[in-house]
């Protein structure tokens, strides 16, 4: 039996007046191919199916696709929760819908191609952040987009010793530092200044925020690099960010330590994907 979670951004769905009907066609689209769907809480109430709610988790054990319906933010979040053991299939209910597949008018058709086998699955590097201290990891995250370290509060730079692999890369001063993936060089990354990488290169992007420096610029480095961000003693307030939706207070003498991860999110295209078109449409890439 293929097994189907849906994760709803309930929020969204008040400004798609048609999102009821599609999803009620997709539901028994999915139960005639002999799926057993699960569905978030806050979905499975705004869509009147409290017989299919489950809790977050639930929705990616031992299931074979999961069905986002959200914004780029959602799906950021569905890949972390999914943490690559499950394939996710994105329907753009927000704004770039950079890494979503589909629109929502074409959901029931996505997802009916989805579960027989249609498309093919589309490999996007993670990063793991640690945050290190003297007895060991205090905290372990995943990101699909990126890891960021700032200063929060009042508006001020914070100073920021970086390093790759063991070899020190700068001291920032700066209002933080980004450290990205390729899918994330188009997030965050890129409104800090920093370069656009097609998601399949290996490596990872660090991006200073706003230096207070004439000679900071972004570094490209090795996939394979160990990237650490370690604020200077004696600062204070200072936070690690994960894909701009989670936030941890980092405590005096605390690093944090970015690798690429073990797990890769697994999106779903049903046709070859261009991402340089996607730089057109969305960035109006080239435009005047």
């Amino acid at each position: 039996m293929i097994r189907v979670g849906v994760l709803v951004n309930a929020s969204r769905v008040a400004g798609y007046p048609q999102a009821e009907e599609l999803v009620r066609t997709t539901l028994q689209q999915l139960r005639d191919r002999g799926a057993e769907v699960r569905m978030n809480e806050e979905g499975a109430a705004a869509f009147g199916r409290p017989d299919l709610s489950a809790a977050d988790a639930a929705l990616v054990d031992g299931t074979d696709l999961l069905i986002v319906l959200g914004g780029d933010g959602s799906i950021l979040s569905a890949a972390r929760l999914a943490a690559g053991r499950v394939p996710i299939l994105g329907v753009n209910m927000g704004g770039f819908g950079f890494l979503a597949e589909v629109t929502l008018a074409g959901l029931p058709e996505a997802a009916d191609a989805a579960v027989t086998g249609g498309g093919h699955i589309d490999e996007r590097t993670m990063l793991e952040a640690e945050v290190t201290n003297n007895t060991g990891v205090r905290l372990r995250r995943l990101a699909l987009n990126d890891i960021v370290v700032t200063k929060t509060g009042v508006a001020r730079v914070v100073t920021l010793a970086t390093w790759v692999n063991d070899e020190h890369l700068s001291t920032y001063p700066a209002d933080g530092v980004i450290v990205s993936t390729p899918t994330g060089s188009t997030a965050y990354s890129l409104s800090a200044g920093g370069p656009i990488v097609h998601p399949h290169v290996d490596v990872i992007v660090v991006t200073p925020i706003c230096p207070h420096t004439l000679t900071a610029r972004p570094v490209v480095v090795s996939g394979t690099a160990a990237v650490t961000v370690q604020p200077i003693a004696g600062v204070e307030d200072v936070r690690l960010t994960v894909d701009g939706q989670e936030s941890f207070p980092l405590e005096t003498e605390e690093r944090v330590v970015v690798r690429r991860a073990a797990p890769r999110t697994r999106l779903v295209r049903l046709k070859p994907p261009s991402f340089y078109s996607i730089l057109r449409t969305k960035l109006a890439w080239g435009g005047r």
